[in-house]
């Protein structure tokens, strides 16, 4: 997901993708992934997890190896959406089957090295992009799955045991099509709302669809015995309040990681192998976070692990938001590295917590519940964070000396700005003030995301609850293999 920041623009221009095609190039993803996540879960616990999973990675290299040899923006964006289903597939299922692996004592460390795993993607994917558009060509971004797909496939095979829920519902096509209607029309509003305005027909139009399809949803699965949404997960206070943690994690982080490429490449002049290069002390922070977490939570509890994580990102952000348009990257790099450890602590702690208190037989539409969650939190972020930057961009930057269309060209990035300034006389100043435009509009997203992370830990540590689950503390209650078909049994012993 992350891997595609740094090549976006050569993709582009390889491309000639519109403005728009940009957007569907990197939202096509999201949508899909966010409609498909809860249907995804209930297959996984059905059909088989590791099945579901093996599919998923087979169409997600397939997927990546259109991607990679298109010469059309319309077949990548299609390319880009079938990823995003095979991402659904992959995502729950990598989490849903720890509880047919391990013994409930194991479950918490299991969980905890596959979300440092997952953590450790955002800066991992900058740097390797980087990388890679240096050597290579830009469809490399998208070869580089196809290897580590076929990686992934042959150990699903060889070294997982297939675990179902032999009594799973059935297939639920009405409900399944109310989610993927409804996930995907309240992600495409909160994009689309960001770029036309929030009153936009259309913007206003495809948010209150969203809500009817979800509030539908909702009330179909209070009526099913055994519903694909299932809203009695939520009863546990361990696994709601993680949930809610990590989903507030997630709109906090978008804040900082939507800011800091175009920071890194427009105002601090590196190029994409070198913006990825500048993350590096946050994943310096999240390795170190990842090693502590499993003793900090037995000596301290979920509740302080998680309020401990949110307040640091809280420190780090609200540190960021002091930049200025003359500071260089050794700020960046102090709050980077805090950020880095915030992150590790809360997110790692909430979604292993979350995970562990699930039955082995739910694994799959919990664990599809809980990243459901997190995107919509993601895109959320997304969405209010770009609105913010966009509206603060415009408002400081000075085109008065400007044409009115080199102006309108100017306030719509700082990409723009500069490309309009290289190409102006008195190009100097325009790009100086695009610059510093946008050292403001950053430093008012980090503000506001420290706020937020501030609050939020605020009421973790209000309403969490203070311990992880029980039976993972004394290392005991879920016996391993618990809801898993007798044969997977067998077969792993």
């Amino acid at each position: 997901m992350t891997i595609l920041n740094v090549a976006l623009p050569t993709m582009a221009a390889q491309l000639h993708a519109t403005t728009g095609q940009q957007q569907w190039i990197v939202d096509a993803y999201t949508v899909v992934f966010a409609a498909a996540m809860l249907p995804a879960g209930l297959l996984g616990d059905r059909f088989g997890r590791r099945r579901t999973l093996t599919t998923g990675l087979a169409l997600f290299g397939l997927a990546s190896m259109v991607g990679m040899v298109t010469t059309s923006p319309g077949t990548l964006i299609a390319a880009r959406a079938a990823m995003g289903l095979a991402g659904a597939l992959v995502m729950p299922m990598s989490l849903a089957v720890i509880p047919g692996l391990f013994p409930a004592a194991e479950q918490r460390r299991a969980t905890s090295v596959l979300a440092a795993s997952l953590a450790a993607g955002a800066p991992l994917g900058p740097l390797i992009g980087g990388f890679l558009l240096q050597h290579f060509w830009w469809g490399s971004v998208f070869a580089i799955n196809v290897p580590l797909t076929a990686i992934g496939i042959a150990a699903c095979v060889l070294l997982l045991p297939e675990t179902r829920n032999p009594a799973a519902p059935r297939i639920d096509l009405l409900g399944t099509l109310l989610a993927a209607a409804g996930l995907s029309a309240l992600t495409y509003g909160i994009i689309e709302g960001a770029d036309r305005g929030w009153s936009d027909p259309l913007v206003l139009g495809t948010l209150a669809g969203s809500v009817l399809a979800l509030a539908a949803l909702v009330r179909r699965s209070h009526r099913q015995s055994d519903p694909m949404l299932d809203l009695a997960l939520l009863a546990d206070p361990s696994y709601r309040w993680s949930a809610i943690a990590a989903t507030l994690i997630s709109v906090v982080l978008f804040g900082a990681f939507f800011v800091l490429p175009l920071y890194f490449q427009s105002v601090l002049g590196t190029d994409a192998l070198g913006s990825g290069l500048r993350l590096m002390p946050m994943m310096l922070g999240l390795m170190v976070a990842a090693r502590l977490t499993e003793r900090l939570v037995v000596r301290l509890g979920t509740r302080a692990v998680v309020a401990t994580g949110l307040a640091l990102l809280a420190a780090a952000l609200l540190f960021g938001s002091r930049t200025g348009p003359a500071d260089g990257y050794g700020r960046a790099a102090v709050w980077l590295g805090v950020l880095g450890f915030g992150m590790g602590l809360s997110l790692i702690t909430a979604q292993a917590s979350a995970l562990a208190t699930l039955p082995p037989a739910r694994a799959g539409v919990g664990s599809g519940l809980l990243q459901t969650l997190r995107q919509v939190g993601g895109a959320i972020g997304v969405a209010a964070f770009g609105s913010l930057l966009a509206g603060a961009y415009r408002g400081a930057l000075d085109t008065g000396a400007l044409p009115a269309e080199a102006a309108r060209q100017a306030g719509k990035s700082v990409v723009a700005a500069d490309a309009v300034a290289a190409r102006s006389e008195g190009g100097a100043a325009l790009s100086a003030s695009a610059h510093a435009a946008y050292v403001h509009g950053m430093a008012l997203v980090l503000l506001v995301a420290g706020i937020v992370a501030v609050l939020s830990a605020v009421l973790i540590a209000a309403r969490m609850p203070a311990g992880g689950p029980p039976a993972q503390e004394a290392g005991a209650g879920i016996e391993p293999g618990a809801g898993v078909e007798p044969a997977a049994v067998e077969d792993r012993r």
